[in-house]
């Protein structure tokens, strides 16, 4: 049957973990200075800024693997809060020259992770939670 929730839950984790997993390759390789600059410009401790390697490497890991994905979803969600509140605040309301949101693949991680978390990872994970 061409019907297949547990089908759809797969291909929304794997979306979800795989496109955001690049984001985290491009910290690991080329450094979170610029975070570190927000991070610290906000009032918060510059320790902070590593929490970016949690939202977009080990939670990505988790949810491409289906293992304690609706964790790694939910940290997701708190990743993409922070980089809204911290480096998108003022594009909150704003459209692109084409008439897209201009934080359209922030509003796709955090609303995708929001709902991986409400839906659980399905049927082909590791431990379905």
């Amino acid at each position: 049957m061409l019907i297949n929730d547990e089908f759809g839950k797969l291909i929304l984790r794997q979306t979800l973990g795989i496109l955001m997993l690049f984001h985290g390759v491009h910290k690991l390789i080329h450094g979170i200075d610029g975070i570190r600059g927000m991070v610290v410009n906000a009032g918060l401790p510059e320790i902070f800024a590593y929490g970016v390697y949690v939202g977009e490497v080990i939670a990505p890991i988790l949810i491409i693997l289906g293992f304690y994905s609706r964790i790694g979803a939910l940290l997701i969600v708190i990743n993409m809060l922070v980089a809204i509140w911290l480096a998108h605040p003022n594009e909150l309301f704003m459209l692109t020259q084409h008439g897209g949101w201009a934080l359209e693949l922030q509003g796709f991680f955090l609303l995708t992770a929001a709902a991986l978390f409400f839906t659980g990872p399905g049927a082909f994970s590791v431990n379905r939670r």
